[in-house]
């Protein structure tokens, strides 16, 4: 039976659990969509930019992937003009877990990973359904588990790679014309998390503003961090433990922190990282802000 490496593994099991835990229809804030097949959908609207102007609402939404969508979820995505799907899950991820058709909108499939192809595999058995709670227990203790949980964040915003696929991802916003954008990972967190941080950032929307959003992730998580917490203490699990749960189960906001300084120590500055490894040029941040920003 082939190995499967371990993060493909985690990711899978983990946005198992978290379906089977998702509560419906759980409307946090007025940011997030009144959906009930898709978790952590998010309009990313309303926030104010340096220069006192507005994200319009409507035209980039974030969230979990649309395997679960239901009919009203598309319906209501439909009903925003979505012309655009963008998906950041690997072709392993997406097997049995197809993304639900929205009829009038472009599929693009921009997979980002932080595993290397042919690199080393975990001696890892996936469990049953039934043994997900075992396994997130079993993961916490692993150490490659806790290697990959300390190397995600820092590998999503420094591998090339990865680079390549925001970049691509920033590309294809700015060469939407017309519609709303809608882009995902598994569960709406990482690499959906970054891309908004970039995406953001390229509308002049402050820091604090980006690490909120971020963080809002754990509105819909946190309660599933909580649990499998607990049942990592119980088992005599310290920080190296947890932070395993911290960073798959839910958006690690002290992480995420870390990444952002990262890319000011090795670029200079977000807006350096952006014109640089990401692409972007004077007049496609003039054509985002042009397009996705208003007085209002």
């Amino acid at each position: 039976m082939a190995r499967r490496p371990l993060s493909i593994v985690i990711a899978f099991l983990f946005a198992v659990l978290l379906a089977a835990c998702a509560p419906t229809k759980l409307v946090l804030d007025e940011s997030f969509l009144p959906v009930e097949g898709i978790v952590n959908a998010r309009d990313l609207g309303g926030y104010m930019t340096a220069d006192s102007l507005f994200v319009k609402s409507g035209l980039l939404i974030r969230g979990a992937s649309l395997a679960s969508a239901k009919d009203a979820d598309l319906a209501l995505l439909a009903s925003l003009h979505t012309v655009k799907v963008i998906d950041f899950r690997t072709e392993a991820e997406k097997k049995g877990n197809e993304d639900k058709i929205l009829p009038e909108a472009t599929y693009v499939s921009l997979p980002i990973t932080t595993s290397d192809a042919g690199g080393a595999s975990a001696k890892i058995k996936t469990p049953k359904s039934a043994d997900i709670s075992k396994f997130i227990v079993y993961a916490a203790f692993n150490k490659k588990a806790q290697k990959k949980a300390r190397e995600l964040y820092p590998s999503l915003v420094m591998r090339p790679d990865c680079q390549r696929q925001f970049a691509a991802f920033l590309r294809e916003v700015v060469n939407t014309e017309d519609g709303a954008v809608f882009f995902h990972c598994i569960m709406g967190k990482d690499r959906t998390g970054f891309a908004t941080a970039f995406l953001l950032s390229a509308l002049g929307v402050d820091r604090e503003s980006i690490i909120a959003d971020f963080d809002k992730t754990n509105l819909v998580y946190g309660d599933d961090v909580v649990k499998a917490c607990r049942k990592v203490k119980s088992m005599g699990g310290k920080e190296e433990e947890l932070a395993v749960v911290k960073v798959f189960v839910g958006a690690n906001k002290d992480n995420f922190i870390n990444a952002l300084d990262l890319i000011d120590a090795e670029y200079g500055s977000m807006d350096a990282y952006l014109r640089g490894p990401l692409g972007l040029t004077d007049a496609d941040i003039a054509t985002l802000k042009g397009r996705y920003l208003t007085r209002h």
